[in-house]
């Protein structure tokens, strides 16, 4: 996850950081549920507490079992988290309600919605958001059977702005999609604005600008859209630039829905669209490779070296999604995410690394991989990239395994023929955990580290900044210039944070945080 960072975003993403994805979306969903049904007391959204209530119920209950149904036929690990985020999401979509054939429709979205993660995917991603799946094809079978519901999007009440807002934000901290939903607010709502305008005046009424303003802003889905929906990675395409052109696609079908037929392109629709838009940025990234080697780099950490099948394109500092298919697979499934080691010139070798003592099942199984065995790139993704101008100088702060982009995109300037003003900080626990010495040095960029102990035989240009541990101060003192420098950090929330104070006065800083989804 490549992002660039204020200081004070930092220390906000050190903290959660520490919280896994799939849970901190479910506790926000689940604080936004409470927060209406306490506002539904107060008849101050449109449900009733009884309808919430019971709406919810019955959502869970489908999704659950769908769910269970589809993990056991398939074998794949139970995730009853991502059974209850979609639940939530269609509660906040669809009408709430208590009547048999209304909760009927619920329960044919729910159905629609999880069996949609198995039956719309690729490559393990999802097509199509599962939310917007359901409340779509509800909302078209509502044509002709009306009391079964359709979409609704109660979510876009001002009471509700406020704390889609808060814990959205802070969801986009964590999975670095702020900009790309803020694009999105800003394309929805200007053209929803425009929209609305336009009709007033073709109706020959006043266009009361700030009321119009507050009612696009405040009291529209977009926030909820944005924030819980299309921010899910899943459904995004792999670069930054890809994401921007989904994000105003969305918007504006969103804030301006295109009737077809007797529906119209409306905010699940819209997110629909950008989706398949998304899908074909994916597609031409899937690649399979063939393990051809695996070396231990240091006493925890392995590298293992691939044989692509096709060419594929790539820009030093990215990352793949490797898929290792495996017998009861854990909570997080069978696809993990590996910074690239090598450099674009070097294919069809491809080179990865990570780091042992894991006991996930994962980690079990790419450890028992064969050579010769074949596994599936499902994407590449990120924007951890050095700047296009090369007399930019650069810091490069690496903690660990961390270290693995940067010996990409140093690989690329050796053969390339490119020159740099970088220098690499290196963070390690120990000494012998310093992978990768002989690509790096024969960068020639001067390299700083961090240890406990002093490591022996350095090459030309290194230096052992003591066996004090790295903080704000000591990154300033081996790096006077650090304010003339664009600053790249990879390693965990912790480091960043720690360094935050120092990180600030770069003149830029983009992270790689290891946060994941």
């Amino acid at each position: 996850m490549s992002t660039t960072l204020t200081a004070g975003s930092t220390r906000v993403l050190g903290v959660i950081g520490r919280v896994s994805m799939y849970r901190l979306i479910l506790s926000s969903l689940g604080l936004l549920a409470v927060i209406a049904l306490v506002l539904s007391f107060a008849g101050l959204v449109v449900p009733d507490p009884l309808e919430l209530v019971v709406s919810a119920v019955v959502l869970v209950a489908v999704c659950a079992v769908t769910d269970l149904v589809a993990q056991g036929l398939l074998r794949s690990p139970r995730r009853l988290e991502s059974s209850l985020i979609t639940a939530a999401i269609l509660l906040f979509v669809l009408r709430p309600t208590v009547e048999p054939l209304g909760l009927a429709g619920l329960a044919l979205a729910g159905v629609v919605a999880s069996g949609s993660k198995y039956l719309l995917a690729w490559r393990g991603r999802h097509l199509l958001n599962p939310a917007a799946t359901g409340a779509s094809v509800l909302t078209i079978v509502s044509i002709w059977a009306p009391d079964l519901g359709s979409s609704a999007w109660w979510v876009g009440s001002p009471w509700l702005a406020a704390p889609v807002i808060v814990l959205g934000v802070l969801l986009l901290l964590r999975t670095d999609k702020l900009p790309i939903v803020a694009t999105f607010w800003i394309v929805a709502m200007a053209v929803a604005f425009t929209r609305t305008t336009i009709q007033f005046t073709s109706a020959g009424f006043p266009v009361d600008v700030p009321a119009v303003l507050l009612q696009v802003a405040f009291s529209s889905p977009f926030l909820f859209l944005g924030a819980f929906m299309l921010s899910e990675p899943l459904t995004l395409p792999p670069r930054r630039a890809q994401q921007i052109v989904v994000a105003v696609v969305v918007g504006i079908l969103a804030g301006w829905p295109l009737p077809v037929g007797d529906i119209t392109l409306g905010q699940e629709r819209a997110l629909l669209v950008g989706n398949l838009v998304a899908f074909l940025f994916c597609l031409r990234q899937a690649v399979r490779l063939r393990v051809e080697r695996r070396r231990d780099l240091t006493p925890t950490v392995r590298e293992l070296t691939f044989h692509a099948a096709r060419p594929f394109s790539f820009a030093p500092g990215q990352y793949l999604e490797l898929d290792v298919p495996h017998r009861r697979p854990d909570r997080r499934g069978t696809r993990r995410e590996f910074s690239i080691a090598s450099a674009p010139e070097d294919l069809p070798e491809v080179r990865i690394a990570y780091k042992d003592g894991s006991q996930s099942s994962y980690k079990r199984a790419l450890a028992a991989v064969e050579e010769g065995s074949t596994l599936a790139v499902t994407g590449v993704w990120g924007d951890f990239v050095l700047p296009a101008r090369p007399t930019t100088p650069v810091l490069l702060v690496a903690a660990g395994i961390g270290v693995t982009p940067f010996v990409a995109q140093l690989r690329h300037l050796v053969a390339s023929g490119q020159e740099r003003d970088a220098v690499l900080v290196y963070v390690v626990s120990e000494a012998a955990e310093l992978a990768f010495r002989d690509d790096i040095a024969a960068s020639g960029i001067p390299v700083v580290v961090f240890s406990r102990d002093e490591p022996r035989d350095l090459p030309s240009g290194w230096t052992w900044a003591g066996p004090e541990r790295v903080d704000a101060e000591a990154l300033v003192r081996v790096v006077p210039d650090l304010a003339e420098r664009a600053a790249y950090v990879s390693g965990p929330p912790r480091l960043i944070s720690a360094l935050s104070p120092a990180l600030a006065k770069a003149k830029s800083l983009t992270t790689d945080a290891f946060a994941g989804y």
